[in-house]
């Protein structure tokens, strides 16, 4: 499944190679997705390259060939509708107990107020960020007593990045919903409104430091307006 951003960039390819059969720059690429640096731009064909859905050819300025578009071409193109806001924005999975859907982020307590049923909102990255859409999977019971105030989400953890922090692969991260965090907390980071990754906040300066709990993975070192928070890490669920 494609995320927005994806299938805009694509389609504006395809577009512009039928008019004019030259793939547009990265500038204009950029430009018609409304993106603030070409970075991004890398980011999404190397994703739909992955996906089969571009190619690039070695050793040639501007070579990137269609190999195919999605079976659905539903979603609007640039320029039409609203871009999808993140509530939060994750990748599309988890351990799916009933069809997935796109559900509010919605929590209730039992009678006691003693428990509480949680989102889960699909997976999120623990190791090289990956491409964020929204969808919640299923819901989990915990007991308040290892919540926060506030609103919650899970996520399934995929990736090794934050092993040293105890955090592993499959595990469920439960995620106070919140704007605003400490250095050193473990947080939600939505990057460029493209890609969702779990990392320890450090402040640099005014820049944000993305850091892995794990020496194989470099720290991301980025610009406050390329990070958006989207939640503290506050308890976390294993499986045996």
């Amino acid at each position: 499944m494609l995320t927005r951003k994806q299938l805009d960039l694509l389609r504006f390819i395809q577009q512009r190679m039928r008019e004019s059969g030259v793939p547009p720059s990265f500038d204009e690429m950029k430009d018609a997705l409304d993106l603030k640096s070409k970075s991004g731009i890398h980011r999404l064909i190397t994703a739909l390259e992955e996906r089969g859905f571009l190619r690039r050819l070695p050793n040639r300025a501007r070579a990137i060939e269609v190999i195919r578009m999605p079976e659905s071409l539903a979603a609007p193109t640039v320029g039409q509708g609203e871009v999808r806001r993140f509530t939060p924005s994750v990748v599309e999975g988890g351990r799916a107990k009933a069809p997935a859907s796109k559900m509010p982020l919605t929590q209730a307590t039992d009678e006691n107020g003693r428990a509480m049923t949680i989102p889960v909102m699909g997976r999120i990255a623990a190791g090289t960020p990956i491409s964020a859409i929204q969808n919640q999977s299923h819901s989990i019971t915990m007991s308040t007593d290892f919540l926060a105030g506030g609103e919650h989400y899970a996520l399934e953890v995929r990736g090794d990045s934050m092993i040293e922090a105890g955090i592993l692969d499959g595990d469920l991260v439960v995620i106070r919903k919140q704007e605003t965090a400490n250095t050193g907390d473990i947080i939600v980071a939505l990057i460029d409104d493209e890609e969702a990754t779990l990392k320890r906040l450090r402040r640099r300066g005014s820049s944000i430091a993305l850091e892995a709990a794990n020496p194989s993975y470099e720290t991301r070192v980025l610009g406050p307006d390329r990070v958006r928070i989207q939640g503290r890490l506050v308890s976390l669920v294993r499986r045996y």
